[in-house]
């Protein structure tokens, strides 16, 4: 049995494989056929081909692709900057989130009221997966509170000040992936590079050039982790996340 695998990938991640390219009613996404290990994986650039910034990505387009194709899970990779005490290089599963965004479409449900439970936001399964992972390829891996936030700018220290309140990580591209993957009841986790220390935390601010580079050395043992982590997961779904509209619906 196949287990059905899309990884939609962050900056500075790129995995080779035959193009391909899904047509949903949000417009057209480009994807590539690869393997990992022994399985089929569809991989879907977050930022296609001109580096779309993180508040105009289309994700119900990403998330529809995923489904349409037939993945029953998904992985999705991101870059964070710790509020907290993480080494940069090392990794992040997030077991919850928090969202300060405003612009972005986050649901397939326009016009009626479906109201997802987000109770366990993250598969059980796939965190898990993607934990021991981590663990197999010798990573350091911590789990935590994600933040998201608007962007494209980076935070103000004061605003890293309040969210340190919230959470432990924070990037730009975590929702509304988590939540639009629920809709489609979908088993979706994600793993994040820690690739800086957010505003405030030091003295001196790190360029987008510092960043970039913390994001190639850790791009190797980040697609290890993943194809570890798809290894290590059952072939069948045991979770709620197939069931997430069997209540939701009012």
């Amino acid at each position: 049995m196949e287990k059905k695998i899309a990884v939609i990938g962050g900056t500075g991640i790129e995995i080779e494989g035959e193009a391909l390219f899904i047509d949903t009613p949000y417009g057209s996404v480009m994807s590539r056929l690869t393997k990992l290990g022994d399985e089929e994986v569809l991989f879907i650039p977050r930022h296609g081909e001109g580096h779309i910034p993180p508040h105009r990505v289309n994700y119900r387009a990403l998330l529809w692709a995923a489904k349409a194709w037939g993945a029953l899970r998904v992985i999705s990779t991101n870059t964070v900057g710790t509020m907290s005490w993480h080494q940069v290089g090392s990794f992040v599963v997030p077991a919850d989130f928090v969202e300060f965004t405003k612009s972005r479409p986050s649901t397939f449900f326009e016009e009626e009221a479906v109201h997802v439970d987000l109770t366990n936001p993250y598969c059980p399964e796939v965190r898990r997966s993607l934990i021991e992972g981590a663990n197999d390829a010798g990573a350091l891996v911590a789990t935590g509170i994600y933040v998201c936030t608007e962007g494209p700018h980076l935070e103000s220290p004061a605003t890293i000040g309040m969210l340190r309140s919230f959470g432990d990580v924070v990037g730009m591209t975590g929702y509304p992936e988590v939540v639009l993957a629920r809709e489609l009841e979908l088993c979706y986790a994600s793993i994040c590079i820690v690739t800086n220390p957010a505003a405030g935390m030091r003295r001196d601010a790190m360029s987008a050039a510092e960043i970039t580079g913390e994001m190639a050395k850790s791009a190797r043992l980040l697609r290890d982790i993943v194809g570890a982590a798809i290894s290590m997961m059952p072939e069948e779904r045991r979770c709620q996340c197939d069931r997430a509209l069997t209540e939701a619906r009012l």
